[in-house]
């Protein structure tokens, strides 16, 4: 089980294969951040310093550097977060990215496991979880559902003596970013935040965490030494720019427009499409899944199983949106079992 919960997307691609499983947006970092992470390269001797990217990242989100703790790709923030917390019962609200309770079980803590029903479109309700849980994990939007849930049922759960993390890895990729609780300080409330997803720079892990600084503290101390790079600290300021943020809400414009020609195409073969996607992949459900994704990468194409998220069986696939996607709808259409069929 525990090897399953460490599949990811990167374990589909391979060489020839055009990857629709990893959600990274662009194939390369823009030159502009390229520059900057060139220009830093002298200065690899000294030690990192944060303290210029803790300053920008509060900027950006409109809070102060107490709030914010740099980190090596928002993934090392689940492994700061259960060393540092004895919870009593920690919740994993699934269907969502694995890393949480692989994190909590290295831990040694025990992982209740909310399990959101495909039926009600893996929508979130407060009352799904448990109200004795002081340690509740969410996607927002949902990797691999791409559901955004509102904020205001996010802040149902932000309940006295419980400890809310929302992982907003993705949110920057939804135009307006919507539903977001990174710009506000509320008690007990955790936000993740990646920046490789959006810059193309999954390679260097830059991430940051946004919450109270008695919790962002306890974090901290818990934190290897140094462990976000110069390199990550440069790219960190340089993303939060302003120039930076209107490029990145651009981005999202476009995602957002593939993914409703894309949305079209799977519609339009008879495809199922789990919930109403928000973010720059999308979450299908096919007969013989495992089937139709050995015949995709048959044809060149890599996308994500899906049994090795709980709540999700093999019939679930995550494809990621790209831009002009009619050479991939022909590939899986004639993968579909039904279309293999007629043709028979």
């Amino acid at each position: 089980m525990h090897e399953q919960l460490r599949w990811h997307g990167d374990s589909e691609v391979g060489e020839g294969l055009v990857d629709l499983a990893v959600n990274v947006r662009l194939p390369e970092p823009p030159e502009w951040l390229r520059r900057e992470l060139r220009d830093c390269l002298d200065g690899l001797a000294a030690y990192p310093d944060v303290r210029r990217a803790r300053r920008a990242i509060a900027a950006r989100h409109g809070r102060e550097p107490d709030d914010v703790l740099p980190t090596a790709g928002a993934a090392e923030a689940f492994t700061l977060l259960a060393s540092a917390l004895r919870p009593r019962t920690a919740v994993v609200v699934h269907p969502q990215f694995t890393e949480p309770e692989v994190a909590l079980r290295a831990a040694g803590h025990p992982v209740r496991r909310v399990l959101l029903p495909a039926r009600d479109g893996f929508e979130l309700s407060a009352g799904a979880v448990p109200s004795d849980a002081d340690l509740v994990f969410v996607g927002n939007p949902t990797n691999p559902t791409s559901v955004l849930h509102p904020a205001r049922v996010l802040r149902q759960l932000a309940t006295p003596g419980r400890i809310l993390v929302v992982d907003e890895a993705f949110l920057d990729a939804v135009p307006g970013e919507p539903e977001s609780l990174a710009d506000t300080r509320l008690p007990g409330v955790v936000v993740l935040r990646s920046l490789t997803k959006t810059w193309g720079i999954a390679g260097l892990r830059a991430g940051y965490v946004l919450g109270e600084p008695e919790l962002i503290e306890r974090l901290r101390a818990v934190q290897p030494p140094w462990s976000v790079s110069t390199p990550a600290a440069v790219a960190m300021v340089a993303c939060t720019r302003t120039e930076a943020l209107e490029q990145a809400a651009a981005n999202a414009r476009a995602a957002r427009a593939d993914l409703t020609d894309l949305l079209a195409g799977l519609r339009a073969m008879g495809v199922q499409v789990a919930g109403t996607p928000r973010a720059p992949f999308v979450l299908i459900r096919v007969p013989d899944g495992l089937g139709v994704r050995s015949r995709l990468r048959a044809a060149g194409y890599a996308v994500r199983r899906c049994d090795t998220f709980p709540g999700l069986g093999a019939d679930w696939l995550r494809i990621a949106v790209r831009a002009d996607m009619a050479d991939f709808l022909t590939a899986l259409r004639a993968a579909l079992p039904a279309h293999r069929g007629a043709r028979t």
